[in-house]
Parts: C-alpha cells; sequence; structure tokens
C-alpha cells in the first residue's frame, strides 16, 4: 500500500520535541490563509475537524487530514512533510522554534495509483 503522506527524518526529530511539549499532536494542511499551503501543527484537538476534512494518514503517530476542496487538488500526488529554518506566518507549534514545516510532493506514477492507502471523510473514522 502506498502512503499518501510522508515525514522525513528531520521533521520527526522536530514532531518528537513538540510531543514531549504539546502532548499528541495533529497535522492540517493549510489551504493557504496564513502561511501558503503550509503543514500546520496543533495540539491533538485544538482544531476542530469535520466532514468536509479528509484523514490522509498519519505521519510519527500523529493523523494528517486536509479540507476536501484542498484533496482535489493535491490527490494524485503524494505529501512528504519535511522541515525548513525560517519562521513562517501561521499559528503552527513549531514557529517559535524558528523552523516551519513545509510539503514536497511528488505525482504518483499510473502503478501507484491503484494501490494508494484509504482515506477517510472526518474524525471518529
Amino acid at each position: 500500500m502506498i502512503k499518501r503522506v510522508k515525514v522525513t527524518q528531520a521533521a520527526k526529530a522536530v514532531i518528537d520535541t513538540l510531543k514531549k511539549e504539546h502532548g499528541e499532536l495533529m497535522f492540517h494542511q493549510s489551504g493557504g490563509c496564513c502561511d501558503g499551503s503550509s503543514p500546520m501543527c496543533f495540539e491533538k484537538g485544538e482544531l476542530m475537524i469535520n466532514e468536509n476534512d479528509i484523514w490522509l494518514g498519519t505521519i510519527n503517530n500523529c493523523d494528517f487530514y486536509m479540507s476536501s476542496d484542498q484533496f482535489e487538488y493535491w490527490k494524485h500526488t503524494q505529501l512528504t512533510v519535511d522541515v525548513v529554518k525560517g519562521r513562517g506566518a501561521s499559528f503552527s507549534l513549531e514557529i517559535p522554534m524558528g523552523i516551519r514545516f513545509i510539503i514536497k510532493s511528488r505525482l504518483y506514477t499510473t502503478d501507484e495509483m491503484t494501490a494508494l492507502s484509504p482515506i477517510h471523510i472526518g474524525e471518529g473514522f
């Protein structure tokens, strides 16, 4: 099964640091209102998930969501969460550390499209 969302080792290290300070975490792919289309990290439950959000999987044991309209644009791509130096303009938990999460993406091959991991709509699937 092909994962829809992955995470780099550098981003895992940041997530581990944030978990020690904040507990369980979740991610939501921003639609562009605050910091372009950056993945935003929150304490689990801080952002309300509803029937307009799609669960893509987990990264480092954190749920990863995006809105259904965003998913329509991204459904043909595998997302990889990474981290770079620089302060973003979002409410994401890593911002005070002087770094920010970013998304790297690549298109799935035709063969991969038939083997994608399932998605779930909303929370409580």
